[in-house]
């Protein structure tokens, strides 16, 4: 068993058991029929919550909308300003200035969680963040989602940014059933620049038994949240879990809420999303306490692989059953197991219009080669640091960001980092398929070459 997690998770129960409704164990959950809009299983799924990086749901939204009235096309340039490239990771790193199209920009935030990228997009469609997070909340509005609201287009911490389980499975419904075209955005394994892969965060796709995307999210006030999705027999279900402990326990909750669903059938009797009734809190709690304030390593966003190993034996604290089996190990729910991710093949994304030639991709491949080894090399020239830690406060916590990313100093005191899932990537080489011509409405510019000082390693999940 992973100690360090099994500590987290007791940690968590206990401070759940003994704080009272806003830290319960049964963080919100929702599972959604998406062609029906009925209910299969609610707790707590209209309380409100952070959102953290779910927000990028609704900013896909808008630019999806944006392109679903001609005012875009998925090849428009978006430019990076000197705002966004300043933002905390996750990010690309991009230099300001920079220009990346809409599609590319899609898929690196889908999969990256990258919140350059994301700033990217809403200052391009909105002129400004705040002019952005106007529409976002107008179309929040018109969907329906009456106990949300957005401040920024990445869901980095603000006090200003909610929304429910609720509200965000009426998002994702009207992701599915307004853009069937662009329903593959959110299913994507992984994405390559250049030499860099980087793989989806959701630990459902490749794992779980017709998991098809959609977004995960987290800072230390939310804790882990996903917004699923999974089709299994021509049933097409969504599953939300938010506020949970650890990535595994995210995972693991939402692949048995899918078995849950895909086992119970629809009827009369279960409501509409639009009858759950409404929560009595009127604002989020902070999970700070029992998720970042505490000792040991930072969590990750991303799956340990012993949640396909030793997890079974671990209770499901999320479980209506959890108190019943307290101190009888004989009666213990048993968890869904997930193996290990299948193969992926990376999409490749690039900067500028059109894909990079051949001797592009070396010249890029060669800079960051260079760029590696620099880096490398001022690290060992570098005195060792001692164990003193920096702490980590809400405006350097980021979105999808490994350990690495968001306290450096404490991964250099601690000397190693927690392990990932297994994954196998098939890297993109040969020539790239041809761009699709681009939109009137779009000037066709020479491709750039990637920015050399980009730094791989540091920015990557």
């Amino acid at each position: 068993m992973n100690v360090s997690r099994a500590l987290r998770v007791t940690a968590f129960a206990l401070a759940a058991l003994m704080g009272g409704s806003a830290l319960a164990a049964g963080g919100p959950a929702l599972v959604v029929e998406v062609e029906s809009g009925r209910v299969l299983h609610a707790e707590r799924a209209t309380d409100p919550w952070f959102p953290a990086s779910i927000t990028k749901l609704m900013t896909a939204y808008v630019a999806l909308d944006k392109v679903r009235s001609g005012q875009l096309s998925m090849e428009t340039l978006l430019i990076v300003s000197d705002g966004a490239a300043a933002l905390p990771p996750s990010k690309m790193g991009f230099k300001p200035g920079t220009e990346i199209r809409l599609d590319n920009a899609l898929k690196i935030m889908m999969v990256k969680s990258a919140n350059d990228i994301a700033a990217t997009i809403a200052e391009n469609i909105g002129g400004s963040i705040d002019g952005f997070a106007e529409l976002m909340n107008a179309h929040a509005q018109r969907l329906g989602m009456v106990s949300s609201r957005f401040a920024n287009p990445h869901g980095l911490p603000d006090e200003r940014n909610q929304t429910t389980a609720r509200d965000m499975a009426i998002l994702a419904r009207a992701l599915l059933r307004e853009f069937p075209d662009h329903a593959n955005l959110f299913d994507i394994g992984a994405v390559q620049f250049g030499r860099r892969i980087m793989r989806n965060t959701n630990g459902l796709i490749g794992r779980y038994p017709g998991a098809d995307g959609m977004k995960t999210g987290f800072i230390c006030s939310s804790g882990f949240n996903v917004v699923a999705s999974a089709t299994r027999n021509g049933r097409h279900l969504v599953t939300v879990v938010l506020g949970a402990p650890s990535a595994n326990e995210r995972t693991i909750k939402a692949a048995e809420l899918f078995d849950r669903g895909f086992n119970s059938k629809v009827n009369f009797t279960n409501p509409e999303l639009a009858a759950l009734p409404v929560s009595a809190n009127a604002t989020p709690p902070d999970m700070r306490p029992v998720i970042c304030d505490r000792r040991g390593p930072m969590p990750q966003e991303e799956d340990a692989p012993a949640v396909a190993e030793t997890d079974s034996n671990i209770p499901n604290l999320f479980s209506s059953e959890v108190m019943a089996f307290a101190g009888d190990a004989a009666s213990k729910p048993a968890r869904t197991v997930l193996g290990p991710r299948a193969a992926v093949q990376p999409e490749r994304v690039w900067i500028g219009l059109n894909p990079p030639s051949e001797a592009e991709l070396a010249a890029q491949a060669a800079a960051e080669a260079a760029a590696e080894q620099a880096r490398k090399t001022k690290k060992a020239a570098a005195p060792k640091k001692g164990k003193a830690v920096a702490k980590q406060t809400d405006d350097e916590t980021s979105d999808e960001a490994n350990a690495t990313e968001k306290e450096p100093a404490k991964a250099a005191a601690k000397g190693k980092s927690q392990p990932r899932v297994s994954v196998t990537v098939k890297p993109v080489t040969g020539t790239a398929k041809p761009a699709a011509k681009p939109a009137a409405d779009t000037k066709a510019k020479p491709p750039q070459k990637a920015d050399a000082a980009a730094k791989p390693k540091s920015v990557a999940n």
